[in-house]
């Protein structure tokens, strides 16, 4: 479905956006074990410092990775429009086959 090109985009895109979620959980958890940021409840520390982490990292990704969204959006756009003009041509020739089937079945 996807060529090369879109693939190594998105795989670059994941890689940007695990990255900014893995400093986000390092920076948490010191925040959480210097005692800075709240402990989560009995053992829910490690849950606690995880989903801090998402909540940090999905607004930091969102504007960060502004560009590489839009350019992998881009991609995609354009792949779809390609799937989508290869189908209407599919579709006129077998309009004209269709027609031509029908005009021979009349000439019989």
């Amino acid at each position: 479905m996807f060529g090369t090109e879109e693939w190594i985009e998105m795989l670059r895109y994941t890689l940007m956006r695990l990255g900014i979620f893995v400093g986000c959980l390092v920076v948490v958890w010191g925040l959480v074990y210097s005692g800075l940021a709240p402990r989560g409840l009995g053992a829910s520390n490690g849950m606690w410092v995880i989903l801090l982490a998402l909540v940090i990292s999905a607004p930091i990704s969102f504007v960060v990775l502004r560009k590489e969204r839009d350019r992998a959006s881009e991609q995609i756009v354009q792949r779809v429009d390609r799937v989508k003009a290869n189908l209407d041509v599919n579709r006129s020739q077998e309009d004209v086959a269709d027609e031509a089937s029908r005009v021979q079945g009349r000439a019989s």
